[in-house]
């Protein structure tokens, strides 16, 4: 997948999508949120990450002080805002180097890193501000199953720093199916639990629950911007897993 064009892509999609919406609309999923900080959240973001990246940063770095952090008041001025912040992580990676190693969330990671994380922040947001607006959302199903195996990478990780509770107890697993058409096993994901934590895989399995529908509504199931039902998912096994599951994970 070329991430820097899918980047762009999505960035471009939630620019038109909030370009004449009311600013003041809530956003449902971001509880507290209106679409200003929808939208600030994004382009702030990834300013955030091109700086991180420029900066050959191996520390946090204050999303406040980013420079350019700010939105216009325009509508016309924030979708080129929007549009900037993502096209300034690509020429930092390109400037920087995909392989240089800067500071992340989950500990350093090559440059590019960035964009596939800032991509799949996009999306995600995206389905935000649809859902806000009552506008149709769709995602390709092969860009909606790597955002699930993104975030995944993401749950295992923290869930191994985390002192709280693990999203799955031992012995539990958690099998997610879509059933998009020439997916093949980048469609399925396993999630297993044990001793030295959470790990997943591309493999098929029963699972003690297990969650089979399409790759984009999968999605938006285990980010919680959906229910299951809402989004014609199949549940089997023990939904109690499930459950536990999103109590557990990252919102």
């Amino acid at each position: 997948m070329d991430y820097s064009a899918a980047l762009l892509a999505e960035n471009h999609a939630f620019g038109e999508l909030i370009r004449d919406a009311d600013p003041s609309t809530p956003v449902p999923t971001c509880p507290g949120w209106a679409i200003t900080q929808l939208f600030r959240h994004v382009g702030r973001g990834d300013r955030w990450a091109a700086q991180i990246i420029s900066d050959r940063a191996d520390e946090y770095i204050d999303p406040r002080t980013v420079s350019g952090g700010k939105p216009p008041d325009d509508a016309d001025g924030v979708v080129d805002w929007l549009r900037g912040g993502a096209r300034g992580i690509i020429d930092a990676v390109d400037q920087v180097g995909a392989d240089v190693p800067v500071w992340t969330f989950l500990g350093p990671r090559p440059a590019a890193w960035w964009i596939r994380r800032r991509l799949h922040e996009a999306t995600v947001h995206r389905a935000d501000a649809a859902l806000a607006l009552g506008a149709d959302y769709d995602l390709d199903a092969e860009l909606a199953a790597d955002g699930i195996s993104e975030w995944l990478d993401r749950v295992v990780i923290e869930a191994k720093s985390d002192d709280a509770a693990p999203p799955l107890q031992a012995g539990q697993t958690l099998h997610l199916h879509a059933t998009d058409a020439g997916l093949g096993p980048a469609g399925e994901w396993t999630i297993s639990s044990g001793a030295d934590g959470i790990w997943w895989s591309h493999d098929h399995g029963k699972g003690t629950a297990a969650l089979r529908g399409g790759a984009k509504d999968l999605l938006l199931a285990v980010v919680r911007r959906q229910i299951v039902a809402d989004g014609g998912i199949e549940l089997f096994g023990d939904a109690g897993v499930w459950d536990g599951w999103l109590d557990r994970t990252p919102f």
